[in-house]
Parts: structure tokens; C-alpha cells; sequence
């Protein structure tokens, strides 16, 4: 076989023409000698059988080819592959169209055999002539199918894993979006805009050595930023749809809710890791409120501890009590700005007001446009005093004087004789001492046979439930479903139900509810107990929630970022201080030998 290679140069002579006499070996001209013959491709490499599906591609692509060519095109364009001139000689068809974009692009591979093709004459002048006088066009290779759709964003998956984004390190700029031509900047710390950042481009502008995680900010913005606009869609409302979006895309809060009652002892839990942090939480919450009756003496001790167990990334809001009711409010470090001023309130059950281990302390603020209030409460002890917490209760929605000075929400849905009415969101927590209505060997009885989970029998016979199902108390209230042991009263140090003379039966006495003004605005995570803390009677009960937010205007009294300092730094302190002990111990035991003697 003689294979003739073509190429194209870009710059060259334009057309190239190739004559008979370039035919000529030894003498003798090798067209004259051409017998009829099926041109075809040279051999291919033998594949392996990892490639069977790409050479069974390859092939049809080839038979196809194959067939173009042994038919005498009736028509052609500039794109042919060989034209025979008028002038004499061969011109490669393709070399008019000198706008291939790869200049070291091979036009395309001839290849002929010692045989002389039926279609080729002398024509008596050395140069090849057509049978007929017709030109011979070549017909372009055809896919044999249709192509597939060209994806708008495509990568490989080097390019995919080089474009990955550090959530915790990278801002990037910008996705484009045109609102009038104009380039908008987006802030794609937001994790929706995270998850598909792959795109056509082979790479993506990092930021991490021009700008901080913070979302860089205009000069324009600042001189024309001026917040308290009033407008909830103003692009520079401080508690606008604008912040609120780019911080909660879901428009969702994350919401942490502990009730305990203490029991007055005063010594604390060596750690309130599995009270705050608990080892089964995927991620911490952005607000953790926490209640407790019966309070430890040292009320500013209870505070520092809660500091420091969540350390630097929250900041105590603000922290209320009333007697040993103790009502804490932590929120996340940066999203202490979109809070308003905070107010609290107290109401006393006592006849005798002084005496405050009864009663309710509230504490209320804004967060973007919803209102929040929380109520940590103890009601009266006893088996049979269900009247007389159905009292507490209403005294404490007629009493507890809140909103002060924030303003109302949605005035159209408050009333003056029920203080949960005037917010949004309302979460209602305690020791309400509401028990089983059965005797102590008939729930130790019932206690057994739950051993597998299911606690409905008891539930059967909880005072609370009776009383709200009867619209007595907590009237608009919700309670999510209740899968743990009761919480009362336990020997302190164990899980053993009381062993004293008195015999309590063990109850539901620990319980968070809430209600919201819109429906499904608060939707349950987790509704448990949290086991591993025994320094009490009462085990703690774990709320968390996911809770609906909307935007604000800035006419309200803004908290302006205000948080308890001296308890900041008085807890991270301890943290270090904590940090290096348990270094410090570690070392020594790494260091320290064992003797034996034998």
C-alpha cells in the first residue's frame, strides 16, 4: 500500500495541487498499475476488552465512513475532502476553508492501493482525468446518530474537585444575574449557593487572599446605608428580607430549649456538655434558652457556666430571675445585631409575694420581624392541686406585663387578659407538677411493660394532658409527642424512682410547649430528656426547634449588639483555664510509670 498524506498549513499556498508525475516510483507510474479495490482505513491497534464499547463506536463511525466513500457524490461543497482542478492535479477541498482553529489540524488521512480505481483515466496531458469528465467529490463523514445535547454547565471531575469550596475559609463573589445589565454581588457563603458551584470555566476566582469569610462591602453601600428606613424590603434595612435572606435562606432559626429543676443543690454538674451539647446533635442552634426552678444559690456562677460551655461562638443576650427561677437567653456571637432590645417580666404565685419559689419570669425581644417570648414557670407541688395550678397559670398570662416598649407585631391578634397572645412565637417551659393520676405500683406496673419505648399508657393518665385536651389551660398551646420516662423523682445519682418513705409516683412534671400565630411556624427536631445529668430528683427535659422568621422594619428599639461582656470574658477564661488543666493532666499521665513489685 502507498499511503498519501495531506496536510494542511495555515499560511501556505493556497490551493496545493499534487500532479501525476508525483506518482512515479522507480520509473513507473503506480496509477497505471491500480486494480479496483475498496479503499479502506489502515488497521487498527487490537483493544483491550476495557475499550470494547468505544471500538464498537469507532467502528460504525468507520463503515459509515467507508460508504461515503464509495459513492460518487452528485453535489459537494467547500468542506469535500478532494476536488480534482480544471487546471490539472489534485486540490484538497478543505484547504478553502482556512478557518480550522487548530493549525496543526490534519485535514484528513487517503490512503489508496497499487490498484488503479476504475474511475481514474489518462487523460493524455500526464494528468489524471474522471471517466465522463465528472468531478469525484468525497462526501464528508456523517454521525450516524444524533448528537447528544451539550450540557449548559459541564466539568470533569478534576475540574470539580479543584472548584470545591472551603465553607470555612472562602467567600466567592458572585453569580451573574442581570436586573437591568447590571452585575450583582452575591454573598456565596450561603450554603445553597455552595452546593452546585460547578461551571463551564476552568477555574474560579478564590478570594481568600483579597477578602475576609465576611462578604466584602461597597463604599457606595456605606455612604448610602443609613438602617432605621422603616421598609421591610429596603435594600438597607438592617432587619430587611435582604439581611434576613443572606443569613437564613430557609427563613428558619434554629431554637435550643432546656427546663430543669435544680433541686437547690449547690453544687453543679462537673459538665453541662451532654445538657447543652449533647454527642447525637449534627450542629449547635442558634439560640439556646435556658430554665430552671429551684436554682443553685450562686445565680451569676449558673450564668458563667453556661458561657463557658459554649464558649466563644455565643454571647449571653440577657438573663432574668425571679427568686431561684433563672431564665437565660445565649445567642450566636454574630447574630446578636438582629435582635432587639430585650425586655423581662416576673409574676409571683405566692400568697405571700416575698416567698418566690412559685411564679413565672418571661423574657421577650424581636429577632428580624418576629416576636419571641419565653417563659420558664413552677407551679404548685402536690398529686391532687390541679385546680390550683390551673391557677398559677392564669394569674401568670393576666399578670406578666410584656411587651413594654416593643412593639406589637400583630395588634389584631392580641388580647389584654392573655399575655401569649401578643407574639409570634411563644415557647412555655418549666416544672408545671402536673402528675399520673394513678397509684405508684399501678405506674411501676405500666413503667415495666414500656420497656420498649411505648409510654401511651402512661400518658394515658397525665393530669396536664386531660386539662389541655379540656381547654382548662394552655389554651393554643402544642406539646410535641412525648417518648421518655417520666422525669420525676429520681434518687439523686441514679435512675432509680424515689426510695424514700413518701413513695412518689413518678410523673411528667418537666414540660416544654409553645404556640405560634401562624400555622406550622414551629417545627419540632427532638423532644427528650437528658439522662446523663443525676445531681437532681428532676432529670432535664431538651427541646429543639426550627421556628419561622420574617422580616422587620428598623423603627424598633435596636439592641445595638448588646450582650454581657464581663460574663463573656469571665467564661472564656474558665474555658482556657479548663483547656490547660485537662493538657497539663494528660501530660503528667503520658509521662507518669506504673512499678510493680513483685
Amino acid at each position: 500500500y502507498i499511503y498519501i498524506y495531506i496536510y494542511i498549513r495555515p499560511g501556505g499556498p493556497d490551493p496545493i495541487s499534487i500532479s501525476r508525475n508525483d506518482f512515479k516510483v522507480g520509473g513507473r507510474n503506480v496509477l497505471d498499475q491500480i486494480s479496483p479495490y475498496q479503499p479502506r482505513p489502515p488497521l487498527q491497534p487490537r483493544l483491550s476488552k476495557s475499550s470494547s464499547v468505544d471500538r464498537t463506536v469507532r467502528g460504525r463511525r468507520l463503515r459509515n465512513s467507508q460508504e461515503s466513500l464509495s459513492e460518487t457524490a452528485e453535489t459537494g461543497s467547500s468542506t469535500d475532502s478532494l476536488t480534482v482542478l480544471a487546471s490539472g492535479g489534485f486540490v484538497l477541498g478543505a484547504a478553502a476553508d482556512a478557518d480550522a482553529e487548530d493549525p496543526d489540524q490534519v485535514s484528513h488521512v487517503t490512503s489508496m492501493s497499487t490498484s488503479a480505481s476504475p474511475i481514474l483515466q489518462d487523460g493524455g496531458n500526464g494528468l489524471p482525468e474522471l471517466e465522463g469528465r465528472t468531478k469525484v467529490r468525497l462526501s464528508p463523514v456523517q454521525p450516524t446518530g444524533p448528537l447528544p445535547a451539550l450540557e449548559r454547565s459541564f466539568a470533569s471531575a478534576t475540574l470539580k474537585t479543584a472548584n470545591r469550596i472551603d465553607r470555612d475559609s472562602l467567600d466567592y463573589a458572585e453569580s451573574k444575574e442581570r436586573r437591568g445589565g447590571e452585575k450583582l454581588l452575591r454573598n456565596l457563603s450561603d450554603s445553597r449557593l455552595l452546593e452546585n458551584i460547578v461551571s463551564d470555566r476552568t477555574s474560579v476566582t478564590s478570594m481568600r487572599s483579597t477578602y475576609s469569610v465576611l462578604s466584602p462591602i461597597k463604599p457606595q453601600d456605606v455612604r448610602n446605608r443609613s438602617f432605621l428606613e422603616g421598609s421591610v424590603l429596603g435594600s438597607g434595612a438592617l432587619l430587611g428580607a435582604e439581611e434576613l435572606d443572606r443569613h437564613f435562606p430557609d427563613r428558619r432559626v434554629g431554637v435550643y430549649i432546656v427546663t430543669w429543676n435544680m433541686q437547690g443543690e449547690k453544687g453543679l454538674p462537673s459538665n453541662l456538655d451532654d445538657l447543652l451539647l449533647p454527642a447525637d446533635s449534627e450542629f449547635a442552634q442558634d439560640f439556646y434558652i435556658v430554665g430552671v426552678q429551684e436554682g443553685c444559690p450562686d445565680r451569676r456562677e449558673w450564668d458563667i457556666r453556661l458561657q463557658e460551655t459554649l464558649g466563644p461562638y455565643y454571647v449571653v443576650l440577657y438573663a432574668a430571675s425571679h427568686g431561684v427561677l433563672y431564665l437565660t437567653v445565649l445567642v450566636r456571637r454574630d447574630l446578636v445585631w438582629f435582635c432587639s432590645e430585650v425586655e423581662h417580666a416576673t409574676v409571683t404565685t405566692r400568697i405571700i409575694s416575698q416567698i418566690k419559689t412559685k411564679g413565672a419570669v418571661g423574657i421577650t425581644f424581636t429577632f428580624f420581624g418576629t416576636s419571641f417570648l419565653f417563659i420558664t414557670s413552677h407551679f404548685t407541688s402536690g398529686d391532687a392541686k390541679v385546680y390550683e395550678r390551673i391557677l398559677d397559670y392564669n394569674k401568670i398570662i393576666e399578670a406578666l406585663a410584656l411587651p413594654k416598649i416593643l412593639p406589637d407585631t400583630n395588634p389584631y391578634r392580641s388580647t389584654s387578659s392573655d399575655v401569649t397572645t401578643r407574639f409570634d412565637q411563644v415557647f412555655w417551659f418549666g416544672d408545671f407538677n402536673f402528675r399520673l393520676g394513678k397509684e405508684r405500683k399501678d405506674v411501676e406496673v405500666m413503667l415495666n411493660r414500656a420497656a420498649g419505648g411505648d409510654v401511651s399508657p402512661l400518658l394515658e393518665h397525665d393530669q396536664l394532658s386531660k386539662e389541655m385536651k379540656g381547654g382548662s389551660i394552655f389554651k393554643g398551646f402544642q406539646e410535641a409527642p412525648i417518648n421518655f420516662f417520666p422525669t420525676y423523682k429520681f434518687d439523686i445519682g441514679c435512675d432509680i424512682y424515689d426510695t424514700t418513705s413518701k413513695q412518689r409516683t413518678p410523673s411528667y412534671t418537666d414540660r416544654i410547649l409553645f404556640r405560634n400565630r401562624q400555622t406550622n411556624d414551629i417545627k419540632v427536631v427532638k423532644y427528650t430528656v437528658c439522662s446523663h445529668i443525676k445531681t437532681s430528683d428532676h432529670r432535664p427535659v431538651i427541646g429543639i426547634f426550627q421556628v419561622k422568621l420574617r422580616p422587620g422594619r428598623d423603627n424598633i428599639p435596636l439592641g445595638a449588639g448588646q450582650f454581657d461582656h464581663t460574663l463573656f470574658q469571665e467564661g472564656i477564661k474558665r474555658r482556657i483555664s479548663r483547656e490547660q488543666k485537662r493538657r497539663e493532666a494528660m501530660k503528667n499521665q503520658s509521662s507518669s510509670s506504673i512499678c510493680s513489685i513483685s
